[in-house]
């Protein structure tokens, strides 16, 4: 995936962004008086939603906790932008992204009319049936960057609404307390956390952070030709790198008193209480973090970790967000249009200003506004290291045990070959 996400952002760094911003009279006028692309589909779309002879309409909106601020404005903006098409009840409901696909399908008449999720979830969603074939696509299509146009597409057929192009994770690193040439090594920061107190913070209760240590070491892990299994030979006993060298790495990094095994949530948190100084996270953080840290706030790409004798590169995976349309909505059609709003240019920029993520946008993504965002930089230089996630549903939890157990130091001591060989069964079982 590390190609493909390159191709995706390297069209971050070229053109100049509308300004506007949902949910205010000033967005509105942009949008008539300029003609601005983001609301081509939009015009398209109203016309079919008018059939729909509806004078209540009723619709649902799940995205992450996170974007409840941002959300709130944008459908203000629908509300205001559609004033008198109908009587609208649009409500917003935190459901985290990674999980979405697996809430949608628990009922989908009972789920959201428009979601926001990962874009490795898109090919389970239209196997199901959750997700149709979008009309009118060229549009969308012509305004989003081709990657993200990629990830949303299904033999052709476009499923999904773009939203980001920054699905991945980067290192973010203090200077006050670690400086630029401590953090290109995960000694170096681990080092220099421990020399003043604090920590350097990532999840290994998640398997999509744990893939950082065994992407760039020669063993492979990625799902078979039936879209449901996986292949992985992290358990691999030979080589110049082996699947024990990782191991023995993860339990070496665990024990130093600069690490700590912390989610997302908790290495946030800490980053403002001040006792984290480095940890590895996305964009969706790097407003917080600014203003935590101020001037002191780095970014860059992931660093290398001793393993086997040698420094490794630390790996990551990447993708981009997807906006979805409940195919079992009771308003297609105005759940179509409040997609198309959710991602349109005006509201991808005023994504960008309040949650920092990247856009699928085009004219947003090459704007010089998002050119300087440090975080977008350290995602460009991960790229090369990045590979899209492409996993089927067994590598998830395999994967977080045996992590979790070296964050824990291995308490039971358990041979590492055997417990790395567990892991790897049971990722690729059927």
């Amino acid at each position: 995936m590390g190609k493909q996400i390159c191709k995706l952002l390297l069209g971050m760094l070229c053109t100049v962004s509308l300004l506007g911003c949902a949910g205010t009279e000033k967005q509105q006028t942009q949008a008539e008086s300029e003609g601005a692309d983001a609301q081509a589909g939009t015009e398209k779309q109203q016309t079919q939603a008018d059939t729909e002879d509806t004078k209540t309409v009723q619709l649902t909106v799940w995205g992450a906790k996170e974007d409840e601020k941002l959300m709130g404005q944008v459908i203000q903006g629908f509300l205001e932008y559609y004033k008198g098409k109908a009587d609208f009840q649009i409500s917003f409901a935190a459901q985290g992204e990674s999980q979405c696909k697996d809430v949608l399908l628990g009922g989908l008449e009972e789920g959201a009319d428009v979601f926001a999720f990962a874009d490795d979830q898109l090919n389970a969603l239209a196997a199901a049936g959750a997700v149709e074939p979008i009309g009118q696509a060229d549009d969308i299509k012509s305004r989003n960057l081709p990657a993200t146009v990629d990830a949303a597409t299904i033999n052709g057929q476009l499923y999904a609404y773009p939203l980001t192009a920054d699905n991945g994770y980067f290192l973010y690193y203090n200077k006050r307390y670690i400086s630029p040439e401590q953090a290109k090594t995960l000694d170096g920061i681990l080092n220099a956390a421990a020399a003043n107190g604090r920590v350097f913070a990532m999840d290994w209760s998640s398997a999509w952070y744990v893939y950082a240590f065994f992407g760039n070491t020669g063993m492979k892990i990625g799902v078979n030709d039936d879209g449901i299994t996986n292949f992985c030979t992290w358990n691999q006993a030979d080589g110049d790198i082996r699947g024990i060298d990782v191991a023995q790495a993860m339990l070496r990094i665990s024990a130093n008193p600069g690490f700590s095994s912390r989610t997302d949530e908790a290495f946030l948190e800490g980053v403002k209480d001040g006792s984290v100084v480095a940890g590895v996270s996305g964009v969706w953080n790097a407003v917080a973090i600014q203003q935590a840290w101020g001037e002191d706030a780095g970014a860059s790409r992931l660093p290398t970790y001793t393993c086997g004798g040698s420094q490794v590169q630390m790996a990551s995976f990447s993708g981009c967000k997807l906006i979805g349309v409940n195919a079992y909505s009771s308003h297609p059609k105005w759940a179509a249009r409040l997609a198309e709003w959710i991602t349109n240019e005006q509201n991808q920029k005023l994504r960008f200003e309040m949650r920092g993520q990247g856009p699928s946008n085009k004219k947003v993504a090459e704007s010089a506004q998002v050119r300087q965002s440090t975080a977008i930089a350290a995602l460009l230089s991960q790229s090369e290291f990045s590979q899209l996630q492409r996993i089927g549903g067994k590598f998830w939890d395999p994967v977080s045990e045996f992590a979790q157990n070296m964050a824990a130091g291995n308490p039971s001591g358990k041979d590492l070959q055997e417990q790395l060989d567990a892991m790897a069964q049971e990722v690729c079982a059927r």
